[in-house]
């Protein structure tokens, strides 16, 4: 599976911190790096996992090997400039009921309850995310660091504070990136 060139990434070569940004714009860094030291390892900042890269042949032709951006989402009916698709919504009697008492009709009803449940679940979503790619990128690269384990458990804890403690030991490349990571654990006080 090719990964997308505009895939955020962080690459360290050891616990060394070679390059960051999109991966188009770094592949560059992480052939030189792989031609001079052993294998870098590439993380996707998003997910926190490992993306394996097939990097024979010049920067191009690696570069050529990757999944273009993705283009613009195409349309199809509904109400274009909103963005409104039509589908099948199948529900109880007493719900279609309900819908229709309410202003603006059953389309608005469920679009409010949507955003309504997306907001609610925004916070706890995103920590649980940040949590998740947060101990993929430790696991990967700080396993053998000082303060690991420690580490893992106030990520999970949510102890944002104990976490930082037991990071600070930890090279600058690789501890800031696991702040950076895991910040999104800590907002909102979701913990």
């Amino acid at each position: 599976m090719s990964a997308s060139i505009d895939l955020p990434v962080v690459v360290f070569s050891a616990h060394r911190l070679i390059a960051r940004g999109p991966l188009g714009a770094v592949l560059a860094d992480i052939r030189a790096a792989a031609e001079a030291e052993t294998a870098p390892l590439v993380i996707d900042l998003a997910t926190g996992r490992v993306v394996d890269l097939d990097l024979r042949g010049t920067v191009d032709e690696a570069t050529a090997r990757l999944t273009p951006a993705p283009e613009p989402e195409k349309r199809g009916p509904g109400r274009p400039k909103l963005g409104v698709t039509a589908r099948e919504v199948t529900l109880l009697p007493r719900h279609w009921d309900w819908l229709a008492g309410q202003p603006g009709g059953a389309s608005v009803a469920l679009r409010k309850l949507v955003e309504g449940a997306l907001k609610e679940a925004e916070g706890p979503d995103r920590a649980r995310r940040s949590k998740e790619a947060t101990y993929r990128f430790m696991t990967a690269i700080a396993g053998d660091l000082p303060g690991y384990e420690e580490a893992t458990r106030m990520l999970f804890a949510g102890d944002w504070t104990a976490f930082d403690a037991a990071t600070e030991a930890w090279p600058e490349g690789v501890r800031e990136t696991a702040r950076g990571m895991a910040a999104g654990a800590w907002r909102n006080g979701a913990g």
